[in-house]
Parts: C-alpha cells; structure tokens; sequence
C-alpha cells in the first residue's frame, strides 16, 4: 500500500498532522514545540498507532470467535488499515474505518471505527467511537500509543518524571514471553504514590501496564515545570514504555490489555474486552494539553 498523502491540522500557530493509514497521529507541533517523536526502525518504526480490536498481544498471535481461530496479533489490525476521511476542516479530521474482507479473516464482526482528532492552541483531542453494526455481540478493545519526545524541553532524561492524579498501586504484572500477562508483579519505583521518576532503567523490564488505574489523568513533567498534561475518558488501564536509550516515552491509554499467561478462550472471554450489543457504540476520548512555561 502506497503511502497516503498526511491531512495537516492547523489553529494558530499550532499544528498537526494525521494519516488515512492507520488514522495514525504523525506530528504535532504546539507553542514552538514538537512533541511526538520521529519514527527509527532502530527503536521503534511507529508515531502513534491506533489500537483495535485488541490491545497487547494474543497468546499464539490468534484469537477464537466461535470456536473459529483467527490470526489476530499484536494490538490488532488499525493501524495497517486505510481509514476514509469522513469529514475535516481547517483543525479538525474525522476518520472511519469499516469492516472488509481483510478485517473479517481476523476478526468475525461487522463495525464502525471513527477516530476524530481536533487541534487547538495548546491541546488536542481525540475521541474515538466504536459501533457494533452485526447481529451478535462484538468484543472489542481500544486503545492509542502515542510516542512522546523524551526529553522535549531540555535537560537529561533523568530530569523527567509521571505524576498521577491518584495514589497509584506500586507495582505493575509482569510481562511473559510472548507478550502475556503473568499474574506476577514486579514493584515500581515510585518517588511518592503518585509520582513516577524516569531514566533508562525504568523500561529495562518491560512496560508498565496500570491495569485499574485509580488515574483519569497524569502530567509528564519535564525541568522547569513544563509539562505535557493526558486526560482519559472511559480507559481503564494506562501504559507506560520505552526502550533503554530511546528518545521517547509512550504514553499508551487502554481499554484491554494482553493475553493472560495460558488463556485459551474465546476472544469474549478474554479479560477486559467490552462486549457491545447489537447497534451500540462505546465512546473513549483523549485530550492532550501542553502546560508550563
């Protein structure tokens, strides 16, 4: 698939820009800033994919619907899939993904993915929107892993730290082979409950996967006090990664996550999917602000 041409979003001096592949968030440029990263296949070969309809890996790379086994890997199908701009201005674009031959050989439901994404002066916001258009119930998750210049305002990695709204349980699970979910934990190096300092050795183990999170919100917070601020509407789970020496920090918001350790069930039954009846809809909204001087 050819490369679509990216939509540039503008309001003011602020700017962004989104592609029809995958409605992937590509660039975002706010008070003289930019604060996504750009893609090294030597890290990490995306910006900021989309997630659906599942987040993290399926054990085997393969899910079961019906009995049926389909070959649905890590975080879905999305993000390789060319999304129609449904509607778009100057600051905003709504893009909308429906079900096709290539989706239903790894996943058995008819759907409507929407992902908008609206730019103003120092924020964006993304709302997503998933409507069940099959006869049965649809499981499904999503999610959005943006990759976040680390540093982006100056000084040493070490200067940066996450701070919760809430307490935060210190410990995350521990991630198998494979991608699954062990019910293991490992502690988490927290400064306070609710305040995370980062530095390479932080992801020397993996993600850390807040499942349950008590958060709607946190501040990734640089020298100075300037601080790129996350707020969440209807995701449970909050995902923190990187990789050792990498220049970015992702900050992953999940409605699922991945396979336990050992499940071998229905994709339905699989921990934390949402089961959506015949005609409904789930909404999941993101806004994105950067604060400080």
């Amino acid at each position: 698939m050819n490369e679509p041409t990216p939509i540039l979003l503008r309001r003011g001096d602020a700017t962004a820009t989104v592609s029809p592949l995958g409605a992937e968030w590509r660039a975002w440029r706010v008070d003289g800033a930019d604060m996504l990263w750009t893609p090294d296949p030597a890290y990490w070969d995306a910006t900021s994919p989309v997630l659906f309809p599942v987040c993290g890996w399926t054990r085997d790379g393969v899910a079961r619907v019906d009995g049926v086994v389909y070959p649905l890997g890590l975080h879905g199908f999305a993000r390789a899939e060319l999304f129609e701009v449904e509607a778009s201005g100057a600051d905003f674009v709504r893009l909308l993904l429906r079900d096709n031959p290539c989706t239903r050989a790894q996943y058995p439901h008819a759907f409507e993915l929407r992902v908008e994404y609206r730019l103003s002066a120092l924020a964006l916001e993304v709302v997503a929107t998933v409507r069940n258009i099959g006869a049965g119930v649809m499981p499904y998750a999503f999610g959005l892993h943006p990759g976040f210049r680390w540093p982006f305002a100056g000084g040493d990695k070490s200067d940066y730290r996450v701070v919760f709204d809430q307490p935060e349980r210190p410990e995350v699970p521990v991630i198998a082979p494979g991608g699954l979910f062990s019910p293991r934990r490992r502690p988490v190096a927290f400064a306070d409950a609710r305040t995370l300092p980062l530095d390479d050795a932080t992801f020397e183990a993996e993600a850390l996967c807040f499942l349950d999170a008590a958060s709607a919100g946190l501040s990734f917070v640089g020298p100075g006090g300037r601080a790129l601020r996350v707020e969440m509407e209807n995701f449970p789970h909050v995902v923190l990664w990187s990789r050792p020496g990498a220049p970015y920090l992702c900050i992953e918001s999940w409605t699922g996550h991945g396979d336990p350790e050992g499940f071998a069930g229905e994709l339905a039954d699989k921990p934390s999917m949402i089961a959506l009846a015949p005609g409904a809809e789930g909404r999941h909204a993101l806004r994105y602000r950067l604060e400080g001087d």
